[in-house]
């Protein structure tokens, strides 16, 4: 259990910060990075939530709560790098899991005929902010893996990229099961 009584501990004034395993590296650190940028794709989710329960959409809600704790597991993954202690892991349970949901809530959308602009709904909006956190965060905790390979669980790879096409489909759900999605059209603007 986290038991915070002070916020502030000034042993990150220096540009360091403490790592899971105890040890510490700068604040840039491409593990840092990481795990920051996964906060960043949950802090995203939150503004989702709020969007989806103004409306009505309470099992989109929901969803989206389940897994603003499996974000916290893969951060907390992130910030310890993997060694022979058993520490909390993103585990092939929950990247199945994403994977269920995908193909459940993709099952009554239309084929898509061009890409989606990110947009329509307010809910659709912050699921489309969401995904790019999403990302974002996969693409840091590739440039990890690539640096750290053996240091790094592969399934924190996998579930963020899975965890933002759960994102853009639930995206097509709230905009009225893709019937309001906002299609490009390319070159829409170039002079005749």
């Amino acid at each position: 259990m986290v038991k915070l009584n002070r916020i502030y501990t000034k042993t990150g004034d220096d540009g360091t910060t403490g790592l899971g395993d105890g040890s510490r590296v700068r604040k840039d650190h491409l593990r840092v990075e990481a795990y920051g940028q996964v906060d960043s794709a949950n802090s995203a989710l939150g503004l989702a939530i709020v969007a989806a329960k103004d409306a009505g959409q309470a099992a989109i809600a929901d969803l989206l709560g389940s897994i603003q704790h499996d974000l916290f597991d893969l951060g907390a993954d992130l910030c310890a790098p993997v060694d022979d202690k058993q520490r909390l892991r993103i585990e092939q349970g929950q990247v199945d899991r994403l994977e269920r949901l995908i193909d459940e809530y993709n099952a009554d959308l239309d084929p898509l005929t061009s890409f989606v602009l990110p947009g329509g709904t307010a809910l659709a909006a912050g699921l489309h902010v969401a995904r790019a956190a999403a990302r974002e965060a996969e693409r840091r905790v590739v440039a990890l893996a690539l640096d750290e390979p053996e240091a790094t669980n592969p399934l924190t790879v996998q579930y963020l990229n899975r965890l933002s096409d759960l994102l853009f489909v639930l995206a097509r759900v709230a905009n009225d099961g893709g019937k309001a999605d906002i299609l490009w059209k390319p070159g829409a603007n170039r002079a005749e």
